[in-house]
C-alpha cells in the first residue's frame, strides 16, 4: 500500500468484512520505523465515541469505504488504547493479539538488523538471564525424646546402735539386813535360778519418698550453615567474520 494513498483514507468509513459500517476513520498511524501505514484510528458510536485502532495489513478500498476482514463486534471489543500520538510496543502486542495476528511477522518488516534464526524474529535483541540462588529454611523432624522411669536396686548400709543384756554376778556379804534371806531354805542344798536375758535387734522398714519432678522442655539454638548449589546463566557471543 502506497502511504500517500492510504493516508487519503481519513475521513472514509470502515466496513467490516460483511461490509457494514464499523465507524470513521479519524487517523492513519505510521510505522516510526519504514513509515507505512500500519493502523487506523476509528471513532464507533454517536457524537465522536471512542476511539478504536483497526490494522491496515489487509484493508482494501471500496466504493463504499475501506473494508477489513474482521466482525464488527470484534472490532468494537478492540482493547482500550490511548491515542497519544504513537502506540508502544506492549500496546501493539496487546492489538494484535486481540486481532489474531502474529506481531513477530510484523516487527520483521521493520529493519531489524539480521533475523532469528531459532525463531520468528520478534526485534533485533535478545533477552539474557541468569539463575539466581534463593535459599530459605524447611522444619524437617530430627528425633525424638522421651521420659521413661524405671527401678533399680543399690544395697544402702547403715549402722543401728542395738542393746543386750549379759548376766553378771553380784556377790554380797551376809549381813544383818540379809540374814534372814540368806538362812530361810535348807542350810545345804542344791538349786537353780534362771535369769531371762533380752537383746535388741535391727528391724528395716521401707517407704517410697517424693525426691523430685522431672519434665521434658525443648530450647532453640541457631548456627550457620554454608549451602552449595550450582545455577547455570547465559552468555551471549558474536560469531562470524569482522571486518
Amino acid at each position: 500500500m502506497a502511504t500517500q494513498h492510504v493516508t487519503e483514507w481519513r475521513g472514509q468509513e470502515l466496513l467490516d468484512n460483511d461490509g457494514d459500517k464499523i465507524g470513521t476513520i479519524e487517523e492513519i498511524y505510521l510505522d516510526t520505523d519504514t513509515d507505512r501505514p500500519e493502523w487506523a484510528l476509528v471513532k464507533t458510536g454517536l457524537f465522536g465515541g471512542k476511539g478504536t485502532f483497526v490494522p491496515l495489513q489487509q484493508a482494501n478500498p471500496t466504493p463504499a469505504g475501506v473494508q477489513v476482514p474482521f466482525e464488527k463486534s470484534h472490532v468494537k471489543d478492540a482493547p482500550n488504547v490511548d491515542p497519544d500520538g504513537q502506540l508502544s510496543p506492549s500496546e501493539e502486542q496487546t492489538l494484535y493479539r486481540h486481532y489474531d495476528l502474529d506481531y513477530g511477522d510484523s516487527r520483521s518488516d521493520r529493519g531489524a538488523v539480521g533475523r532469528d534464526t531459532s525463531g520468528p524474529t520478534t526485534d533485533d535483541a535478545m533477552t539474557r538471564s541468569e539463575e539466581e540462588l534463593k535459599v530459605g529454611t524447611a522444619q524437617r523432624e530430627t528425633g525424638r525424646a522421651r521420659l521413661r522411669k524405671y527401678v533399680v536396686t543399690d544395697e544402702v548400709q547403715k549402722s543401728v546402735p542395738v542393746q543386750r543384756e549379759e548376766v553378771r554376778v553380784e556377790r554380797e556379804p551376809i549381813t544383818d539386813a540379809n540374814i534372814d534371806n540368806a538362812t530361810d531354805g535348807p542350810a545345804i542344798s542344791e538349786e537353780e535360778h534362771e535369769v531371762t536375758l533380752h537383746a535388741e535387734e535391727p528391724v528395716v522398714e521401707k517407704r517410697a519418698i517424693p525426691k523430685e519432678r522431672v519434665r521434658l522442655d525443648k530450647d532453640t539454638v541457631e548456627e550457620e550453615r554454608q549451602v552449595s548449589e550450582t545455577v547455570a546463566k547465559e552468555e551471549i557471543e558474536v560469531d562470524g567474520d569482522r571486518r
